[in-house]
């Protein structure tokens, strides 16, 4: 692969994970509630999410939602809901308040990393719209003469090393605005204002249609 293309690629990727979708919202809820504690899994779950869209868009997965509309539907379906559960949920989420009529920090007990990083798995792995994007978006940058497998290891290296950079500033940007965000009446509207988004998300997601082949 020619540094030309490699850059081509970088940009190009990095334009689309800048534009907030329901990956980036999850990680600002998660850190808005939880702070930096919850930042490994999530970046975690992200990356891993990236990795297996990616995967499977070239492993044909992608081709097979473009053309079946069954199989489209089903993926479809399900990620619209789990966004639209995580939305609920989060639309819902009690708000602890301190001695001092504040915010109270969750106990590390409380916050269990395991589900933390299922869950960004799942809301990144589960976005047909972004599988089928990839069998659209990364065949331009592959060279046909070459072999395969290094330049896909070059591809899905850069892409979700730039991944794990966005939401790693998108993350540290809202723990630091939790700090500022610690009355109860504003960490509440900040929930329901992204537990609405995801929710939008995930409706916005069951809403879409196949692209005609």
């Amino acid at each position: 692969m020619s540094p030309e293309t490699w850059i081509a690629f970088a940009a190009a990727s990095a334009a689309l994970l800048v534009m907030p979708g329901p990956t980036v919202l999850l990680v600002i809820s998660y850190a808005l509630s939880h702070g930096r504690r919850t930042a490994g899994a999530v970046v975690g779950g992200v990356a891993l999410g990236d990795l297996t869209a990616m995967t499977a868009s070239m492993a044909g997965m992608g081709a097979l939602l473009a053309t079946s509309a069954t199989v489209f539907t089903i993926v479809k379906i399900a990620g619209a809901a789990y966004l639209v559960w995580l939305g609920l949920k989060l639309w819902r989420a009690p708000v602890a308040v301190d001695a001092a009529g504040l915010v109270a920090e969750a106990p590390p007990a409380e916050t269990r990393l395991g589900r933390v990083f299922l869950h960004a798995w799942l809301v990144t792995a589960l976005n047909p719209k972004g599988i089928v994007f990839f069998v659209a978006f990364l065949p331009q940058f592959i060279d046909p003469t070459a072999p395969l497998l290094p330049q896909m290891a070059i591809l899905e290296a850069t892409f979700i090393g730039l991944a794990i950079l966005n939401v790693s500033l998108y993350g540290l940007a809202a723990a630091r605005a939790r700090r500022v965000i610690r009355r109860p009446a504003v960490q509440r509207a900040v929930n329901r204002t992204g537990g609405t988004l995801m929710i939008g998300a995930g409706l916005a997601t069951a809403l879409m249609r196949r692209a005609p082949g």
